[in-house]
């Protein structure tokens, strides 16, 4: 009886293991849901395992759930104990193409794109139709800087409909790199489609999308002709003002053109016309992000004035909405709202009071600017603020749309898997602080991507601190503050101490009493990681040359001193001390003048934490990475840290940009 049975029995274990794995990759999916709270992740996770452990209970040798637990492994960190399960699911079953892919994705996390496109092509020869050996595939030729390839294939998995963040991530940092010499309609639709998409970080294509305007209007040519009609109709033009910064001097020119045809028409006809809005209110979004730098001529300002006191006029006169709708359009695209002597009074509507079309500028112009202004009163920086003109209050910089898409991970993770720290002692929930965060992107991707942080981040701008303030308050992040170097020195001087400090703008020389070294020393404990970069950003012959004209006639930091450094520059852009300046993203919005000239990064502050961090007795070096992301030696590296200590200029490394890993010994 016992042997006329066993078949069937074999068959039930072969159904239920079937089903378990069904559930098993399920709940994987699950635990990488962004879309999830962390414990449910958490809980998707530790199923995941479990149904894998009762798997192999019954049939240990079982190659996709070995696959799959080499997965989890890889996912927590564990790299070298994922590589070991991905070839044992292969020495059971060679035909995996899974296998082959997730050992291609081994190989990308441990910085191998060659021999990571060499297990994506065995995984397709597996399985043509494998979309994730395909991704996989781009990924690894971006690795290589092969960014015209690998381009080509997010391209084609985009046009397959598959829209993983991936994709999208990898075909903007792409995009992003390619030189765009003439004019393509592929690459427009390209750019059209990532504008498209809201949850895109448009700041990133911004160079790109400037290229492909660049060649679809000639602005090469000196006598190529400009039509406002055109311009109106152009979805391309439409959508990188409104959702980019196109860091480009004849684009600039195109812009400020088009704002004074608009301006000219409404000046001779006094009304904004229907098909003029949208490319109106797109100018004006623009203008906002570049925080006001596009240059307005005398008659501009002449008639900008007019239509201001138009406003308070029709204000007083208790109007509509809707009849001074088009009036405030055209003022927007010179100005602030929030600026305006009427402002007060724009606050009897709600944001939500007006036209929908209009409410992402409205948002700019005023109602983000409001709340700003109300975190900045808890600060006492504020009070630095309060003799200066409305316009001239520093704009938060660097702008940017949408946080850049991350992997869910977690911190632990990361220091085991990247800087092969042992982890198990470190508590649940790990403090980072990001000194110089500027606008806040990086540490807010940090704060939102690691499920096992929370975020101290510190600048020296308050405008900075503002918005990125509000930023996390619109995000509902609740593990995250913005804080000024003052509150994070009270912090650091009552004992608290932080796992990971990344160190990102450095303080100017106007921060007499700060030591960012001294600090970092007191905030460390034994096995903190210091992450670092050896370079200055706004040591340019420009920037040199403009600071000196500064420092020569005493300007001080206004709109209008900044907008005619910036047209001396722009009325000379072949000048060779100019390129890199011109080059730069920095140029295309005042905020980033202003800190580039009148707040530049102090190279003491860097000299003296290299000093800091060069004393091998207290500080190891765990890792060294170039420009491209590349891993590098560390001794030679360590060399020339002891070289630079020991004041040999000649092996410095100030200004060769790597990105230094320290962690504190004792």
């Amino acid at each position: 009886m016992h042997a006329q049975h066993q078949p069937q029995t074999s068959l039930v274990n072969q159904a239920d293991i079937a089903r378990n794995l069904l559930q098993a990759n399920e709940a994987y999916r699950e635990s990488n849901n962004a879309k999830r709270s962390l414990p449910d992740r958490l809980a998707a996770r530790r199923e995941c395992r479990q149904m894998l452990e009762s798997i192999l209970q019954v049939s240990p040798h079982q190659p996709t759930a070995i696959g799959l637990l080499g997965r989890l492994a890889m996912d927590e960190g564990n790299l070298e104990q994922a590589h070991t399960l991905f070839w044992q699911s292969l020495d059971v079953d060679d035909q995996q193409p899974q296998q082959y892919a997730n050992l291609g994705y081994w190989a990308l996390a441990t910085e191998r794109p060659v021999l990571a496109e060499q297990y994506f092509l065995e995984a397709l020869e597996l399985d043509r139709q494998s979309a994730a050996a395909f991704c996989g595939i781009a990924h690894a030729k971006r690795g290589q800087g092969k960014f015209d390839s690998a381009y080509l294939h997010y391209r084609k998995l985009m046009q397959l409909g598959l829209s993983w963040p991936s994709v999208y991530s990898g075909m903007l940092t792409c995009a992003e790199n390619l030189a765009v010499a003439k004019a393509d309609h592929e690459l427009a639709m390209d750019a059209i489609a990532l504008l498209s998409r809201e949850e895109l970080p448009h700041q990133q294509i911004g160079r790109f999308v400037g290229a492909i305007v660049r060649a679809q209007y000639d602005l090469d040519n000196p006598q190529a002709s400009i039509f406002l009609a055109a311009a109106c109709e152009d979805e391309l033009l439409l959508l990188a003002l409104e959702k980019t910064l196109m860091p480009d001097a004849a684009v600039e020119e195109l812009i400020t053109l088009l704002r004074r045809e608009i301006l000219a028409e409404v000046a001779q006809t006094a009304q904004l016309r229907d098909e003029l809005q949208r490319l109106t209110l797109a100018i004006a979004r623009y203008s906002d992000r570049t925080g006001y730098a596009l240059i307005s001529a005398d008659d501009e300002e002449r008639l900008i004035a007019t239509i201001n006191d138009s406003i308070v006029a029709q204000l007083a006169m208790t109007e509509p909405m809707d009849a001074m709708i088009g009036s405030l359009l055209v003022s927007a695209m010179y100005g602030a709202l929030f600026h305006q002597g009427f402002a007060h009074q724009l606050g009897q509507w709600c944001l939500v009071d007006w036209p929908l079309a209009l409410q992402p500028m409205m948002a700019a112009s005023y109602y983000h600017r409001a709340t700003e202004e109300a975190i900045k009163q808890n600060f006492d920086e504020k009070a630095a603020e309060l003799c200066l003109d409305r316009v001239d209050v520093p704009q938060a910089w660097p702008s940017w749309s949408q946080l850049a898409y991350r992997n869910q991970s977690s911190l632990k993770a990361l220091m085991a898997s990247e800087l092969g720290l042992d982890t198990s002692a470190l508590p649940s929930t790990l403090r980072i602080m990001i000194c110089g965060a500027e606008s806040g992107q990086r540490a807010l991707e940090l704060a939102h991507y690691l499920d096992d942080v929370e975020v101290i981040a510190v600048d020296e701008s308050l405008p900075n601190i503002a918005m990125a303030t509000r930023r996390a308050q619109e995000l509902a992040m609740s593990n995250i503050v913005f804080w000024p170097w003052s509150v994070a020195q009270r912090f650091v001087a009552d004992n608290q101490t932080v796992h990971w400090i990344e160190v990102g703008r450095l303080p100017s020389a106007a921060m007499t009493d700060l030591s960012l070294a001294a600090l970092i020393n007191s905030a460390t404990s034994n096995g903190s990681v210091v992450h670092l970069h050896t370079t200055v950003s706004d040591q340019t012959p420009g920037d040199r040359q403009m600071r000196t004209l500064i420092d020569k006639h005493g300007l001080q930091p206004s709109r209008n001193n900044l907008r005619r450094l910036r047209q001396m520059v722009l009325n000379n852009p072949k000048d060779p001390k100019w390129q890199t300046l011109l080059a730069s993203p920095d140029f295309f919005g005042l905020g980033g003048c202003q800190d580039r000239w009148f707040r530049a990064e102090d190279p003491r502050q860097l000299r003296e934490l290299m000093g800091l961090v060069s004393n091998e007795v207290h500080w190891k070096l765990l890792k060294a990475r170039d420009t491209d992301g590349h891993s590098l030696a560390t001794p030679p590296v360590q060399g020339q840290l002891q070289a630079e200590a020991r004041g040999s200029e000649v092996q410095s490394l100030m200004g060769q940009d790597l990105s230094l890993y320290f962690l504190k010994r004792r």
